[in-house]
């Protein structure tokens, strides 16, 4: 199995085929979901202290905050699909 790593930030990285979504965190309910991990502690704060741009909830339901924009993160995930079906 071939495991494809993304680039979230500040040399941080998950496994794209374990995400399920990428978010902004804005909305009342991704709130939530971030509140609810915090409790069960699946809470991955990747931001180094900065201001939360996205949020990333994998199948495990781990939820990862990253400092970058939703749409850098999935820019990455599409690049490394198209780089990876290319070779």
């Amino acid at each position: 199995m071939d495991v494809r790593l993304i680039n979230i930030g500040f040399g941080n990285i998950v496994a794209a085929n374990r995400v399920i979504t990428i978010v902004s965190p804005e909305s009342a309910p991704i709130k939530r979901i971030i509140s609810d991990a915090r409790e069960r502690g699946q809470l991955v704060d990747a931001t180094y202290g900065r201001r939360t741009r996205a949020v990333i909830v994998t199948d495990s339901g781990h939820t990862i905050l990253s400092a970058i924009q939703p749409e850098t993160v999935a820019n990455r995930f599409v690049v490394t699909k198209d780089n990876h079906e290319g070779s």
